[in-house]
């Protein structure tokens, strides 16, 4: 493997840099090919493959989840992936909007599967909302990578590892709450943790925390769950790019981080009042990482 070279097309999608360690690391923010020139016999590649998050939910809205987190660096019971010369199709998935402005409330959208070599991470399912009068009901999150949070009242969380992998590539989503907690959603799932649901009167339910992952050669933490939203303070995204939750009248959720995978915060849209939305899931990202001792190009 001395004679691996990685490159990465185009080059606003992708970038290859050194390792610490001497080797190469490609990563791509955005859809691209991996080109492999190896004067050997192939090579193993360590990798990470994380997906978009979901999107918010938009009244009584819930946390997006994060998208899921698939990995062999650092990962002694994951084999890294053994390629040939070539070039190799990389995908990088967006994450998905967060609720659109609605008296009646919205459910988000749930983020894109980020994929390399057949090896594929799902997007992270939408938070829920309340539906209102006459069912009075929450809507239930998605599932996906991470699963999203459920709406406010009874909306149960999505759930995670969906397309199931293993080792799991994600955590369900917290459930949403009504009387007498008060009514809240639940928080996205991430992939270190559940997301959970309010446990005190107008307090936002946190995003489930995400994972550190030092392939880049700084460790860096990656799906975390969107937070729930309530009346008095909004839930906090979980560690690894999850967005922060709105509360109150007027108070949209925050977007999860790019190329992180985080889900987006979810919206209270207290008193009715339209023009808040929830927040937008972080889009993925793919980490290739060549052993030591290869050149760059």
């Amino acid at each position: 493997s001395a004679g691996v070279i990685l490159s990465a097309s185009p080059g606003c999608a992708g970038s290859v840099s050194g390792a610490p360690d001497g080797g190469q690391i490609a990563t791509f923010t955005a859809s691209g090919d991996l080109g492999i020139l190896d004067s050997a016999c192939g090579v193993a590649l360590d990798y990470l493959v994380v997906a978009g998050g979901g999107g918010g939910g938009q009244r009584m809205g819930a946390g997006g989840g994060a998208g899921g987190y698939r990995t062999s660096f650092g990962c002694c019971s994951v084999s890294s992936l053994s390629l040939g010369a070539g070039n190799y199709s990389v995908t990088v998935g967006a994450g998905g909007a967060g609720a659109v402005s609605s008296s009646s409330g919205n459910q988000g959208t749930s983020g894109q599967a980020s994929s390399f070599f057949g090896l594929s991470s799902g997007g992270g399912g939408s938070g829920g909302y309340y539906n209102g009068p006459p069912t009075s009901n929450g809507t239930d999150g998605a599932d996906g990578g991470s699963g999203g949070g459920g709406g406010g009242a009874t909306g149960a969380g999505g759930s995670g590892n969906t397309p199931p992998t293993s080792p799991s590539q994600g955590n369900d989503g917290g459930n949403g709450t009504g009387t007498p907690i008060g009514f809240g959603g639940g928080s996205g799932g991430g992939a270190n943790a559940a997301g959970s649901s309010p446990t005190s009167p107008g307090v936002g339910a946190t995003g489930g925390a995400g994972k550190s992952n030092s392939i880049t050669g700084s460790s860096v933490p990656y799906a975390g769950g969107g937070g729930g939203s309530a009346d008095t303070s909004g839930g906090c995204g979980g560690a690894g790019g999850g967005g922060n939750a709105g509360h109150g009248t007027g108070n949209s959720g925050s977007a999860g981080t790019v190329n992180t995978g985080g889900g987006g915060g979810g919206s209270r849209n207290g008193g009715d009042a339209t023009g808040v939305t929830g927040g937008t899931g972080g889009s993925g990202v793919v980490v290739i990482r060549s052993p030591a001792g290869a050149p760059l190009s």
